[in-house]
């Protein structure tokens, strides 16, 4: 594996994770109505830092393999849409703005998973995790949306950063 590019894969990582940072949870999504199998709030950075791992990991293992231009256009993909959800959701407080991002997202991973595991096992098996936990997240996304009919969002003018 090549370190400088796992490097650069693990950079764009925490560029996504740092939405996370900008955009924190608080008292607002403490408020919201959410199912019971919601995810205790410690399990969320310890994923999340685990899924980056690994798909820095996978990222860089393919990166330089003939005929990756798949799982690099899907790497690329899922950590954009994967930066993109956090402000929609976290930010403007869309719960149903961010359904769409979230579907792309999990697009994204599918896809990103597929073509990893065409070139190299240990990368495809490095984004199982990340397809588990964005499904869930999906599931979370759509049932908070649901059980939060009349949650209003915010405008831009409106953000907290």
């Amino acid at each position: 594996m090549d370190y400088l590019l796992f490097g650069i894969f693990l950079a764009a990582c925490l560029g996504a994770g740092a939405t996370g940072a900008m955009f924190p949870t608080g008292k607002w999504y403490e408020r919201l109505k959410k199912p019971g199998w919601t995810p205790p709030n410690w399990m969320f950075p310890v994923m999340w830092t685990s899924i980056y791992l690994l798909i820095a990991f996978a990222g860089a293992r393919v990166a330089g393999l003939e005929g990756s231009q798949y799982a690099m256009a899907f790497w690329a993909a899922q950590i954009a849409f994967n930066a993109l959800w956090t402000p929609v959701f976290f930010g403007l407080r869309r719960l149903k703005g961010s359904l769409p991002v979230m579907a792309c997202l999990w697009l994204a991973v599918l896809g990103a998973t597929v073509t990893h595991f065409q070139l190299d096992f240990w990368a495809g098996l490095a984004f199982v995790p990340y397809m588990i936990w964005v499904t869930i997240a999906a599931a979370l996304n759509f049932t908070i949306a649901r059980l939060n009919p009349h949650e209003k969002p915010l405008r831009p003018a409106e953000i907290e950063v």
